[in-house]
């Protein structure tokens, strides 16, 4: 996969993961107390559907772009109301925006929480500064992800979320987010941890469950939507979570949400949505 995520921004990948991003964070939000979101792998935050890179792939047209044109079920249109809203109103002034996990989780918080958000990329850390810099919510760190998971964590308010999104352009990435898991989880076991991953590879991913049950984490969730069926091991045919301490709500949301938005965001117009437990706790 390509580092820069804008041309993969709004794609079937993004809109499974986002729409689980924003069940989390609206059930974060339901009490007062502040919480902090560490996002191990931020982009640049926020990105332009018209601009060169998306246009040279075309695959927010069957993500978000389908999503939003799309009369959806009930009670699903309910469940992505705020991710959807989120993005409505980015385009309020006619653009074609989408937001990355930074701008979207930004959107959707309330003054008292705050959030820190590793990128290592000199260009992509640019540009998520200039577009959500200026937040005094936000810390924008140049900082390796991994070592995040240890420098920061647990964080001040003792609640919140670690996003690890990884971009999956080097070997070993399932290995680093196991170990990732598990340290990150030996310092905030009360958190809610969330790991997004690519279906690519069929037996790396079966192998990256395995090592996940294996660390014997409660309510440990896996959450998968196939877009395809898998030809070729550099093909993106789905795309997995794996969500440590979910909100008590957020499997069967999932599974009401994905089953509205396989047939938008498949190719073959069907999907295949997987909603287990890996270790007991559902």
């Amino acid at each position: 996969m390509n580092y820069r995520h804008a041309f993969h921004a709004g794609n079937p990948a993004d809109v499974m993961k986002h729409a689980a991003l924003a069940r989390v964070l609206a059930y974060l939000g339901r009490k007062d107390t502040p919480y902090r979101v560490l996002d191990t792998h931020a982009g640049a935050g926020l990105y332009d559907l018209a601009g060169a890179s998306a246009q040279r792939t075309l695959e927010a047209e069957d993500g978000i772009e389908r999503v939003l044109a799309a009369p959806l079920p009930e009670p699903a249109a309910t469940l992505l109301a705020p991710y959807l809203d989120a993005i409505r109103a980015l385009r309020a002034e006619g653009r074609r925006l989408y937001p990355g996990s930074p701008a979207l989780a930004l959107a959707l918080s309330r003054p008292q929480d705050r959030f820190l958000f590793c990128e290592l990329n000199k260009e992509e850390r640019a540009k998520l500064e200039k577009r959500i810099g200026a937040d005094a919510r936000a810390k924008i760190l140049a900082q390796d992800g991994w070592q995040a998971l240890s420098a920061h964590l647990p964080p001040r308010e003792r609640r919140g979320l670690v996003l690890v999104d990884p971009p999956f352009e080097e070997p070993g990435e399932f290995q680093r987010m196991v170990a990732g898991l598990e340290a990150a989880y030996r310092r905030f076991a009360t958190g809610i941890h969330m790991l997004w991953y690519p279906i690519k590879d069929l037996r790396a991913v079966d192998a990256f469950r395995r090592d996940v049950g294996r660390l014997g984490l409660p309510k440990t969730l896996r959450v998968e939507l196939d877009f395809s069926t898998v030809r070729a091991l550099d093909t993106l045919s789905g795309s997995g979570l794996i969500i440590v301490n979910p909100p008590f709500t957020l499997a069967d949301e999932m599974r009401t949400i994905l089953t509205a938005l396989a047939p938008l965001i498949s190719k073959d117009g069907t999907g295949r949505v997987r909603v287990s437990w890996l270790t007991p706790g559902g």
